[in-house]
């Protein structure tokens, strides 16, 4: 799913780091950033004046005044008509330019969104990129808790009861950090990274079956609190038969990956039993992922070492045997 988000959101978020002025056109401060018809979905988010791949946020400048003033009546009416008709989110002046009535009347008669910062273009663009790119960001919910890990986002997930949240307030005392507990919001911020948050109701707080809600912040200071990572493994923490404990592999593990969002991400299965320290093994798990990215993976070096041993006992064999008969 995707986050709502409309032009007046944009303007009370960004209005005061950007100085946006709202010049006409408030009646259509509803209008969605992204689009509700089929073919806003894939215009571009923002950019600089263009007519024939028009952005949902149309940025004119100097540049682009100068240029419409060069026009004759047809055509600057023509481009005035495809800016304004073709119904973008919004049109912002860069540079603090100045329109005459014109431009007034146009986006009031259309109900568009026109509005005006001190920025110059580059660095207004650069600014909207980074929101939007956020505002509008697939998003979704998981039922889980969300750590750093030796500096890794971690989510942990299974079964309720199966001890997640007892699991994170080992791992918070150990010296990692909590994100976000029960339901951490995920959103994909480019084609191969997810990044991980906490709804404003339930950051900072933790719930402990026994001891209900705990603020860890308040208990253990702030440094035990962190904002937001990029995903980079699942822990799924499971409850195991006998027959499934004998089926995991015991040189590889119960490494697999999970698709979320269309991101492919590492996930390992640590099965759940009395008397085992799960705050260790899935700082194991981290640091064991580590050494995967970094193209170690000790299992198929335990195999490499122990083919190795073999080659080299049947060599010692072949040079200590007998001669056969002549």
């Amino acid at each position: 799913m995707s986050v709502p988000a409309t032009v007046r959101d944009l303007f009370d978020t960004l209005k005061g780091k950007l100085a946006l002025e709202w010049v006409a056109g408030e009646a259509g401060g509803s209008r969605h950033l992204k689009g509700k018809l089929p073919e806003a979905q894939n215009q571009p988010l923002a950019g600089q004046l263009n007519n024939i791949h028009p952005n949902r946020i149309q940025v004119i400048g100097p540049a682009e005044l100068s240029y419409l003033a060069t026009l004759g009546k047809n055509s600057h009416q023509d481009v005035m008509d495809k800016l304004f008709w073709g119904l973008p989110a919004a049109v912002i002046l860069a540079n603090d330019a100045e329109v005459g009535s014109e431009f007034i009347a146009y986006a009031d008669r259309t109900n568009t969104p026109l509005l005006r910062s001190p920025l110059p273009d580059n660095k207004l663009l650069s600014n909207l990129q980074y929101y939007l790119s956020r505002a509008l960001a697939d998003s979704i919910t998981i039922h889980g808790v969300f750590m750093e890990v030796l500096g890794m986002g971690v989510l942990l997930t299974g079964d309720s009861a199966v001890g997640k949240s007892e699991l994170a307030l080992e791992l918070i005392t150990r010296g990692h950090r909590l994100i976000a507990d029960d339901a951490p919001d995920f959103s994909r911020m480019a084609p191969d990274i997810l990044t991980g948050s906490c709804p404003p109701l339930l950051q900072e707080f933790l719930e402990v079956r026994g001891l209900g809600i705990l603020n860890v912040r308040a208990m253990f200071g702030d440094s035990v609190i962190k904002k937001e990572k990029y995903l980079r493994l699942i822990v799924n923490l499971k409850r195991l038969s006998e027959e499934e404990l004998v089926q995991i592999d015991r040189l590889q593990g119960s490494y697999s990956t999970r698709e979320l969002l269309g991101v492919k991400t590492a996930e390992v299965t640590i099965p759940v039993a009395p008397g085992r320290s799960l705050a260790i093994l899935v700082e194991t798990a981290v640091r064991q992922h580590i050494q995967r990215r970094k193209g170690y993976d000790a299992g198929q070096d335990f195999i490499e070492r122990q083919q190795k041993m073999i080659f080299q006992n049947e060599a010692k064999k072949q040079k200590t045997a007998p001669p056969g008969p002549h």
